[in-house]
């Protein structure tokens, strides 16, 4: 079938119609991402954080009061689990503190009457929902515990700033949202934070939020 040339123009403008109405959704994979709000860069007021989350590898101090014997320092598993005098493989990760003080209590109450106890975390690790990641063109790539009122500007001078070829205006801020269910992205400028001093690029970060930093093309 042959089309005559207003038939082809006709075409051409319907396909250039579609591409921009493509191009217009702002849930799209090629849409700008969203910009968070700045933050100072030291807080006005210190607010708590979530309620801590043991993570593996945190080291514990277990307290039973009144039963040094059954007291114990240790380090949680890499599969979420402590052994304590008396109690074999209790889960840990997952847990604050005071649950797992409530859960050690439950199980030695087998044992002794009324046990009191006590759960103190000594080094911190955290889990991955807890920790804020940075990978990318930085200068050494990590994963940080997430600590209250933490922003860009503190995760970034934890891993040592950019990298040489870093495009720093070019990052990227990935957060899941518990609420929903659903991963947002948000732009960064942490060129203009770093090199410039810009107050307004720097944000306030939240647990489990990971950042990705790419390279320059030049």
């Amino acid at each position: 079938m042959r089309f005559g040339s207003g038939s082809r123009g006709l075409m051409a403008l319907a396909l250039a119609s579609m591409m921009l109405a493509g191009c217009g959704g702002g849930t799209g994979s090629g849409a700008r991402p969203a910009a968070l709000p700045p933050a100072a860069f030291v807080a006005k007021a210190e607010q708590p954080g979530e309620q801590y989350v043991i993570g593996p590898l945190d080291s514990l101090q277990i307290f039973v009061w009144r039963n040094p014997e059954l007291s114990a320092k240790v380090q949680v598993r890499p599969d979420g689990r402590i052994t304590t005098p008396l109690v074999n493989d209790m889960p840990a990760v997952g847990k604050t503190p005071a649950k797992l003080a409530d859960d050690m209590k439950a199980a030695l109450g087998e044992y002794i009457k009324d046990p009191i106890v006590s759960v103190i975390v000594e080094n911190f690790s955290g889990t991955y929902s807890q920790q804020v990641r940075i990978v990318g063109a930085t200068e050494k790539p990590a994963s940080l515990p997430y600590r209250a009122n933490m922003t860009l500007l503190d995760a970034m001078i934890a891993v040592g700033g950019l990298s040489q070829y870093a495009a720093g205006n070019r990052a990227r801020l990935i957060r899941y949202d518990r609420a929903t269910g659903k991963q947002h992205e948000y732009q960064l400028k942490i060129n203009r934070l770093l090199k410039s001093g810009d107050p307004s690029a720097n944000v306030k970060l939240e647990p489990g939020d990971v950042i990705i930093i790419p390279e320059s093309m030049f």
